[in-house]
């Protein structure tokens, strides 16, 4: 479905409590849509803003003056998310709920002119990169040198550390590149800062993230880093878990392996998109990379790393991926039994080597019952692997805690899109300390488990 379709298509209500009841200082409630690197934009903009004497939130139902909204533009159904999400607050707009409505991130930076064109009623429209005219367009001053500073909107005790922008990678699916650039890595020494501001602030546990981390250093010393990165920010006081998300198994930087042993904080967890594993559609997608050379990898990381969580996602229904491929995935994801795995349908996106040179010739039922059928059979490793896990004692991090329940994670999941540990209320626990679970029982993507007394500290370096 093209973006005016998407747009037309717009159907429901949306009511949120906003406007009203202004106080002395103007409120701008941020939102946030898609990725973790979308968010980090977005809790930079925050800070920019607080700085200036605005009231910000994010992702508030309270009242607010303003609205700035972050899009996603990676897919059909995140593009859906978020021209439906701009006419919802449209809607309010008209209604006066809210007195002005800006739009930022992907979406607008890969569709500013049809935007600009079939929904006008938005104040303004600003790309991805543009920051800094966005932070103008508010009347506030815009500080390059706190551009490593955020309001951090996810709990306090984790954060994201977005290393990289953009992609050189030309896989013929995907329109990232198109909408972020080359890749453009942000120096050690920025990223070591970085991570001092957010441990200075309570965070424990960095997820490093990236479109590419593999690529990370390349284009600015000439050489792959993500090893020393690592190492660098293993060395900041407070930080006690390090997580890697979106490895490209092109270029895998091997020299990263040793460190799961000799870095006591990183996390033995590692997130690779293999996409497919299939030569024939690997060939399809531009991923440069054989089936063959994917086996390798994953033996080697096993053997480099036993115990080693690894996550991955899969895209079915790629233009040129037959019966006999998915068939052959099935196959590769029962053997490697991945510890997490996320599963796609083919979108067919606008700009993209696939848009231009492949047709779009698996019908959507087919790509929808290929996404089902192999998240059938991750439900059964999962809950398999979990089960495994009772009668372990693990160290958890708490996230939260619920009526019934303490929630916390384990270093093999990483949040928002992993299982949780559901810790019975026999002591008190801490949100944001590490403590040693014994694990008393097992669903398909969730743990249960308890805290014995003795074991109650709050520091991972003493368990």
């Amino acid at each position: 479905m093209s973006l005016s379709k998407r747009i037309n298509s717009h159907t429901g209500s949306f009511s949120p409590s906003l406007g009203g009841g202004r106080g002395e200082a103007t409120k701008i409630n941020v939102v946030t849509l898609g990725c973790s690197k979308n968010l980090v934009d977005s809790e930079v903009l925050l800070n920019q803003l607080s700085m200036d004497g605005f009231e910000v939130v994010h992702d508030s139902n309270e009242n607010s003056d303003i609205v700035v909204l972050n899009t996603c533009g990676f897919i059909g159904d995140a593009k859906e998310e978020s021209v439906n999400t701009i006419l919802q607050f449209v809607d309010a707009k008209s209604r006066g709920d809210v007195e002005k409505l800006y739009v930022m991130g992907c979406l607008s930076e890969r569709y500013k002119a049809d935007l600009e064109s079939e929904i006008p009623e938005v104040d303004k429209y600003f790309g991805k990169f543009d920051l800094k005219a966005l932070v103008g367009e508010l009347k506030a001053t815009y500080r390059p040198e706190f551009i490593y500073e955020r309001k951090i909107t996810t709990p306090s005790h984790f954060a994201y550390l977005k290393i990289s922008e953009g992609c050189n990678r030309v896989c013929a699916f995907c329109a990232i590149p198109g909408m972020t650039g080359k890749h453009k890595s942000k120096s050690i020494d920025d990223l070591v800062r970085e991570t001092k501001y957010l441990a200075k602030n309570g965070v424990k546990e960095i997820l490093l993230i990236a479109q590419d981390l593999s690529y990370y250093g390349i284009d600015l010393y000439g050489k792959g880093m993500l090893a020393e990165l690592i190492q660098k920010v293993a060395e900041v006081e407070g930080i006690e878990w390090i997580r890697l998300h979106y490895l490209y198994p092109t270029r895998f930087p091997m020299d990263i392996l040793p460190l799961f042993k000799s870095v006591q904080k990183l996390c033995k967890y590692i997130d690779i998109p293999l996409q497919h594993s299939s030569n024939n559609v690997l060939k399809h997608m531009l991923r440069h990379v054989t089936t063959e050379e994917t086996e390798a990898l994953l033996q080697k990381i096993k053997e480099e790393v036993p115990g080693i969580a690894i996550r991955t996602t899969m895209l079915v229904g790629h233009p040129g991926e037959t019966s006999q491929d998915f068939e052959q995935l099935k196959d590769f994801v029962k053997r490697h039994r991945f510890d997490r795995l996320g599963a796609f349908a083919y979108s067919h996106e606008e700009g993209t080597y696939g848009y231009k040179k492949y047709e779009d010739n698996i019908p959507e039922e087919v790509k929808q019952a290929r996404v089902e059928e192999l998240m059938g059979i991750q439900q059964i490793i999962s809950s398999q692997l979990n089960s495994a896990k009772v009668g372990q004692t693990l160290n958890v991090l708490i996230d939260r805690e619920d009526e019934e329940f303490y929630v916390g994670r384990t270093e093999f999941d990483s949040p928002e899109v992993d299982g949780e540990v559901f810790i019975s209320k026999e002591v008190n626990l801490t949100k944001g300390h590490f403590y040693r679970v014994e694990i008393t029982g097992a669903e398909e993507f969730d743990l249960y488990g308890r805290v014995d007394p003795k074991y109650l500290y709050s520091s991972l370096h003493r368990l």
